[in-house]
């Protein structure tokens, strides 16, 4: 039986998985992007919008376990898919908007690292511990 790392924490991804969610984040980023630009709306957009996904950080004023879920809803993929999908479904250019920002959030979140919220403290991820908590 391999041994445990030290830096190996029940629930986090490191080593080179954690390097390849990186990297496949960055490309979610960049396909948003792409999304984005095939909308034709101006480019101004993106970083007026691109922290709106934070505001759902509103929730942890509930409490740990209901932040957590408010947060995790926004930066996770089911949300601005699901946006994309309806604004082309639909021909709703906002919607399309809204989806596309919302996974270049996404990915740029997980670039650095920002991952997905447990419900003890907001502080504590997917992607390991932060000076947060």
């Amino acid at each position: 039986m391999p041994r445990a790392r030290p830096e190996a924490v029940a629930g986090v991804v490191y080593g080179r998985p954690l390097l390849w969610l990186r990297i496949e984040a960055l490309a979610t980023a960049a396909a948003a992007v792409v999304v984005f630009t095939a909308t034709g709306q101006p480019w101004w957009l993106i970083p007026a919008l691109v922290l709106i996904p934070d505001l759902f950080a509103l929730g942890y004023l509930a409490g740990p376990k209901i932040g957590a879920w408010c947060y995790n809803l926004a930066h996770s993929a089911p949300l601005p898919l699901g946006l994309l999908g309806a604004g082309y479904a639909w021909h709703l250019t906002a919607l399309t908007v809204a989806g596309a920002v919302g996974l270049v959030h996404l990915g740029l979140d997980r670039v650095l690292k920002f991952g997905l919220k447990y419900d003890h403290g907001f502080g504590f991820t997917h992607l390991g511990a932060t000076s947060n908590h």
